[in-house]
């Protein structure tokens, strides 16, 4: 059970994020220069899960010591930034293709 909940620690951290940069677009919708910061914000809340779970869940987080849960975080913070993109990009595609 613990290597299936170490697998799924990224996704999960991915999803949180996500949902926290949606509700940061939606809060600045409106104010472009506020989105050049989505990148940073995603990686620092990354950051910041990652060493929450290594404290509060250890066995979720597949690391050995609060850098590497940090590190882990990060990317999975970033990699939230990325997954926004693929649906961005698979939208604008379809409205691409219809004109």
């Amino acid at each position: 059970m613990t290597e299936i909940m170490q697998v799924m620690a990224v996704p999960l951290i991915v999803a949180i994020v996500y949902a926290i940069i949606e509700g940061y677009k939606y809060l600045v919708k409106g104010k472009e220069k506020y989105t050049y910061y989505i990148p940073i914000i995603a990686g620092i809340t990354g950051a910041i899960i990652g060493v929450i779970a290594f404290y509060v869940s250890p066995q979720v987080m597949p690391t050995e010591n609060v850098l590497l849960a940090c590190l882990y975080g990060i990317v999975s913070g970033l990699s939230a930034t990325g997954t926004n993109q693929i649906f961005k990009q698979i939208a604008n595609k379809g409205r691409i293709d219809k004109e």
